[in-house]
């Protein structure tokens, strides 16, 4: 992997980032949505990320996009302002290489220098190598969701994790 570049997300990063996240929309539940997204639909998304708190970091290897991150808000209000949730989506051919632990080092360095608190995330289930990453990259477990949401005719259950920054 020492090819591999982890940067923050540009412009003409979105297509190759909307490839990665239909992906998912298509043959797992790891996202809730369950419309294909395209290049437009998916801007608002792009937009809300910059400097501050809330980043999206790509991992890009020959210049293909191959996985990112990113730090979103958790919930509105100012009483979450330093709460993010944090994401890693991959490119189906570069799960278990290192990607996605590399993606959340650089994201968490950055975070480190954000008024951040906390970082949460929920990995829908069943999801063992997600639940793994979240573990080795010093989440917690903090409960489960059962039966919450339903995808493709399916009920879904999400275990949420959380890390602290303070």
């Amino acid at each position: 992997m020492t090819d591999m570049l982890i940067r923050r997300a540009a412009q003409n990063d979105l297509p190759m980032l909307v490839d990665i996240f239909n992906h998912y929309v298509i043959h797992s539940h790891a996202t809730f949505q369950t419309a294909l997204q395209t290049v437009e639909s998916r801007q608002p998304w792009f937009d809300t990320y910059g400097e501050g708190r809330h980043q999206l970091l790509v991992a890009s290897l020959e210049g293909a996009v191959v996985g990112y991150a990113s730090s979103s808000p958790y919930r509105p209000g100012p009483a979450f302002e330093t709460t993010v949730e944090t994401s890693v989506y991959l490119h189906p051919d570069h799960r278990a290489r290192g990607t996605g632990s590399a993606l959340y080092a650089a994201l968490f360095e950055r975070m480190r220098q954000q008024d951040v608190h906390l970082a949460v995330a929920g990995v829908a289930l069943p999801n063992a190598a997600s639940l793994a990453l979240h573990r080795r990259m010093g989440f917690a477990e903090v409960g489960t969701f059962r039966e919450y949401a339903r995808k493709n005719g399916s009920w879904i259950s999400s275990t949420w994790l959380q890390r602290g920054f303070a």
